[in-house]
């Protein structure tokens, strides 16, 4: 009677990984208190549960991320966790297809890994800022000297986590991130849209920035909404009239330019500005670069 082959992977260190050293291990839990039901498989595309989302973006729906390193297994177990806390989650395996997933997802934060087979995660970055440039990059790396920090930060990421971590740590940076981005809201927090100082309250259609009210008409309040629903994200005339005024973009484009000069003069008078052009492109709103 022959013997059973062995599992290759059941002696594989769970921890090694093809950059010295590093993956969280691949049958972690994303919680670090209950976990699901141990019969319920946990590995995406086999029924990865989730749970109630704690945080979502400020219209509400699930907060989108795209997770990319070239390690199978590693963008596995994120992806996982991340679906867990009730997001959308995408992943890509190296810069071309990074590229590719994030003009189609539009994610709020991006896990990147900083070595990928076709280029390195800076450019991977460079790419990014020039479709969503306010979006939120946690870089993944096994280099852990003070100068990868640096060149990490330097090139335009909000964070950095050396491997080996642990997926609480991740999925909480994120959050972190997300929230000081005013891309994401808590649940329980009602139905306000908040970006920095600025704060909306949509059932009593009040809006304060630093605590001081702003009147605005109808039109002004339905467009600081839309753009406040969409945090650093440019959105262009045609969709601003798409959304806003309800029909299609034919040469209107003054209505756009005239409201966004109302809402200027009452959002950003005497204050440092919120709302800001994008030559060629349309308008995006921010926090208030600190002084």
């Amino acid at each position: 009677m022959n013997a059973p082959t062995p599992d290759p992977r059941a002696s594989r260190d769970p921890r090694a990984s093809r950059d010295s050293g590093a993956r969280p291990d691949s049958g972690a839990r994303p919680d670090s208190g209950a976990r699901p039901d141990p019969g319920t498989p946990w590995y995406p595309g086999t029924g990865t549960p989730r749970r109630a989302p704690s945080l979502t973006r400020p219209d509400g729906t699930p907060v989108r991320v795209l997770v990319v390193d070239d390690d199978p297994d590693l963008a596995e177990v994120l992806s996982g966790a991340l679906r867990y806390e009730g997001w959308e989650v995408r992943t890509a395996c190296d810069g071309a297809s990074a590229a590719a997933a994030a003009r189609e997802l539009l994610p709020d934060a991006v896990v990147l890994d900083v070595m990928l087979p076709d280029t390195d995660g800076f450019a991977v970055l460079r790419d990014l800022h020039t479709v969503l440039p306010g979006v939120c990059v946690l870089f993944l790396t096994a280099r852990d000297a003070v100068e990868d920090r640096i060149a990490g930060i330097t090139a335009g990421g909000d964070d950095y986590v050396t491997k080996p971590f642990s997926l609480e740590e991740v999925v909480a940076r994120l959050r972190g991130l997300l929230r000081r981005a005013g891309m994401a809201r808590r649940v329980d927090e009602g139905p306000r849209l908040v970006v920095g100082d600025l704060s909306m309250d949509e059932e009593a259609r009040e809006v304060t920035r630093g605590g001081d009210l702003i009147e605005l008409s109808p039109t002004e309040f339905e467009l600081l909404r839309f753009l406040m629903r969409n945090p650093r994200r440019v959105l262009s005339k045609a969709q601003i009239l798409d959304r806003v005024w309800s029909y299609d973009f034919g040469g209107q484009a003054h209505v756009v330019e005239l409201y966004i000069s109302y809402l200027r003069k009452k959002v950003d008078a005497g204050r440092e500005p919120m709302i800001h052009t994008v030559r060629g492109a349309g308008y995006v709103i921010k926090p208030a670069a600190a002084r």
